[in-house]
Order: C-alpha cells, then sequence, then structure tokens
C-alpha cells in the first residue's frame, strides 16, 4: 500500500498535487484532522485492496503545532503502516504573487498579519514537518504540468505508462478535422482500396482492406516510422505531465486506410504499456 500525505507551504500546490494523485487512482482526502489519520490508516490496510493507494494533505490550517500529526505519525508507525511525506514550497517572492493573483487570503492573515509576514511565519512554523519530509518539490518554477510529471515519477512506478491514456482515432479529411487532435497523421498517401468495387463497401476493420492496405511496401514503412516516433514521444508526454493524448489517423472517407492504420497504431501502443482506446469518427458515414 502507498500511503502518501502532502503538506508544505500554503499557495505553493498542495491541492494540484492531490489532484495529480487522484488521476494517478490514489484515494484522496483533504485536511483529515490530525486525530484520524492512525484510524484512516488502519482502515486502509483493513480493506485492502479497495484502499491500496491513498493520499491526504495536512497543512497550517490543522493548528499551529504538529504534535499531534507526529503522534498520529507515530501511530501509523506502530501498526507498520508505512507512509510518505510530500513536502510544498515555493519561494516568498512567488508564494505572495500567487495569493495577489488568485486574491485568496493566506490562513495566517485573519488576525490582520501582513501577507510577507505570513508567508515567513508559516514557513517557520511547518519546518519541522519539512524536516522529516521525504520529498521536498519547490514550485517556484514548476508548471502544473511539471509538478504532475515529478509526482509521476515519485508515485507511478512501475506504472508509470498509465498516468496518460492515449485515444487513438480514425477520420475522413472530408468531414473536418477532429477538434481534440493532439497529433494527425494524413493516410491519404496511401493506396486507396475504394478504388476496388470488392473492397469498397467494406472497411478498414474487415481483413481484406488490411490486407490489401498493408499489402504494400509503403503503408508498411509508413507505419514503422510513425511507431518509431510514438516510441520516443509518448515517454515525453508522460514527462511532460499530459493525462491523455488523442492521435488522428485520416484518409478521405474515413472508412478504409485511416481505420486500418489507427487499429495497427492502437495495438502497438498498447504493447508499450499504455492505456489505449482506438475509435473510428467516421466509419459509418455513407
Amino acid at each position: 500500500m502507498q500511503f502518501v500525505i502532502v503538506s508544505g507551504l500554503s499557495g505553493a500546490g498542495k491541492s494540484q498535487a492531490l489532484n495529480v494523485l487522484e488521476d494517478l487512482g490514489f484515494y484522496c482526502v483533504d485536511n483529515l484532522p490530525e486525530e484520524l489519520i492512525p484510524q484512516f490508516g488502519q482502515l486502509c490496510m483493513a480493506t485492502k485492496p479497495r484502499f491500496e493507494n491513498v493520499a491526504l494533505v495536512t497543512d497550517i490550517r490543522g493548528g499551529l503545532t504538529f504534535d499531534g500529526l507526529f503522534r498520529a505519525l507515530d501511530g501509523l508507525d506502530a501498526m507498520g503502516c508505512g507512509y510518505s511525506i510530500v513536502f510544498v514550497e515555493a519561494a516568498s517572492e512567488v508564494l505572495i504573487q500567487r495569493f495577489k493573483e488568485t486574491r485568496r487570503k493566506h490562513p495566517l492573515t485573519r488576525d490582520g498579519t501582513d501577507l510577507l509576514e505570513a508567508v515567513e511565519r508559516e514557513r517557520k512554523l511547518l519546518e519541522p514537518i519539512r524536516n522529516r519530509a521525504n520529498f521536498v518539490i519547490d514550485t517556484s518554477n514548476l508548471s502544473t504540468a511539471k509538478l504532475r510529471g515529478e509526482l509521476v515519477n515519485l508515485f507511478a512506478g512501475g506504472q508509470r505508462d498509465h498516468a496518460m491514456s492515449v485515444n487513438v482515432l480514425s477520420f475522413g479529411f472530408k468531414y473536418g478535422l477532429p477538434m481534440d487532435a493532439d497529433l494527425v497523421f494524413d493516410v491519404r498517401l496511401l493506396p486507396n482500396p475504394y478504388y476496388l468495387p470488392e473492397l469498397r463497401h467494406h472497411t478498414g476493420l474487415e481483413a481484406p482492406v488490411r490486407d490489401f492496405v498493408f499489402s504494400h511496401q509503403q503503408a508498411r514503412d509508413y507505419v514503422a516510422k510513425v511507431e518509431e516516433l510514438l516510441s520516443f514521444s509518448l515517454p515525453l508526454y508522460v514527462e511532460e505531465g499530459k493525462t491523455n493524448l488523442v492521435i488522428a489517423v485520416g484518409c478521405t472517407g474515413g472508412h478504409h486506410r485511416s481505420v486500418a492504420v489507427a487499429r495497427e497504431l492502437g495495438d502497438f501502443i498498447a504493447r508499450l504499456g499504455f492505456v489505449t482506446t482506438v475509435g473510428h469518427r467516421d466509419i459509418s458515414r455513407a
């Protein structure tokens, strides 16, 4: 079981971190009272695999000292519930700018404390939990995508490729480009089964059309080149923090060549370990 505790400075990105962990399949709880953490850990251990991966946020909202949190962590240690602490921070000037942009109040300014003073006070108060953290992530120069990449590296493990799903979609150019496409491959350059009367009313899902398409060396070479590009590109998309990638494969009408090639690419991407779906937008059009 992976039990992750996220803490850190207000405005540094704890909520974004929790969202990323949720995308990775973690059961997430925000601002769980520290007194309930041992009971929560016990529940998770007793109900595996339902709660195989869990994450929670604890921060200054729970109080100005962390004695209760440390007692809770000691309770987790006593029951043999392993955990990792991720501490999220950023430079003071960055945090101040973020609060100004969002117009949200820092939790320590409610008593009239100046914003800079509140940020520095919180940093000092959180120093004990920072010192105990397994991982410290400075988000001063991290985009949300880069933060996601950091957490994927830490917690996706052998399931790293599952952090991004890939949708391969065939389509017909005569009906327009798919609006959500990230990558578009044009297979109109391949020999067209439409001009063979015995294949015209079949689709790329059927063996005769597929066999015709891949009987040509240029089709086999084209797909091999695309697969080489995808082998290089897909891990970089994961590293960048992308959660969903749409690959569109187009021919004239979306019945023959694009369908056959999309199916081939979908099988290849699935073999790479990515969660993959294959769809055919225009295959039913007249």
